[in-house]
């Protein structure tokens, strides 16, 4: 399993997503290099959690487009364990905006969380954040676990970074991170999703690339269409 070192806890940024081909990825890293490069992980199997209350509110929310909505995951870095670091992330969208806050835990400290059982982590004021949130939705429990093969490249001495995720993928039974890294596909064969993760203003040279490469922003959501796909599956009585 992949190693996190210093894992950031607080993030603001902009998040721009995009639908590619293997052509358009192909054509979009070999126009890369020179700007960015890989981070030392290579690439890596992520999965994450989401939790939601009985009625699905929080990603029937997400799905409305608000100009706020917020969700709450659990994020393990290769199959997770009963010691393995695991991330509990609060995840925020106002006005465009993408604020992040997340704090390191294990699968079964999270589970005692989620059941008010203590905190989940050391303290502190992601952990009141946290804990805030559980409480005031009340009964949240696991909903929908989303898979996916990412690999991360960063600006060397600038703050842009951008992921490519292959093959993302969900299921809606055994809902732990320790079961597996298997799930339906979420897109065709051979597509992903980029994310260009910004402070500021995308750079002229990528627009560029995005340009050339006719590749076209998208509000696409993994969540959100593994829940749509739920609702296909039962008949819409979700």
């Amino acid at each position: 399993m992949t190693s996190v070192e210093k894992p950031i806890v607080v993030m603001k940024r902009y998040e721009l997503k995009y639908l590619i081909s293997k052509t358009q990825q192909d054509f979009f890293l070999e126009n890369l290099e020179g700007h960015m490069q890989a981070d030392k992980f290579g690439l890596t199997s992520i999965a994450s959690l989401y939790y939601d209350t009985p009625d699905y509110r929080l990603i029937r929310t997400s799905i409305d487009k608000p100009l706020f909505k917020e969700k709450i995951r659990l994020r393990s870095y290769g199959l997770a364990s009963e010691t393995s670091p695991v991330f509990l992330e609060l995840k925020r969208k106002a006005y465009g905006v993408v604020y992040k806050r997340r704090v390191q835990s294990t699968v079964p400290q999270v589970d005692k969380f989620f059941a008010g059982e203590g905190d989940v982590c050391a303290g502190g004021q992601i952990n009141r954040e946290l804990t805030y949130f559980r409480d005031y939705y009340g009964e949240l429990a696991p909903s929908c676990l989303i898979i996916y093969d990412r690999t991360a490249y960063f600006e060397p001495d600038g703050d842009l970074r951008l992921t490519i995720d292959a093959d993302p993928r969900f299921r809606s039974d055994q809902l732990d991170l320790r079961v597996s890294m298997d799930g339906e596909s979420l897109l065709p064969e051979g597509y992903s999703i980029l994310e260009i993760k910004i402070q500021q203003a995308i750079p002229l040279w990528l627009t560029r690339i995005l340009s050339e490469g006719k590749m076209y922003k998208t509000g696409f959501s993994k969540y959100g269409e593994a829940f749509k796909r739920q609702l296909s599956a039962v008949g819409s009585n979700l």
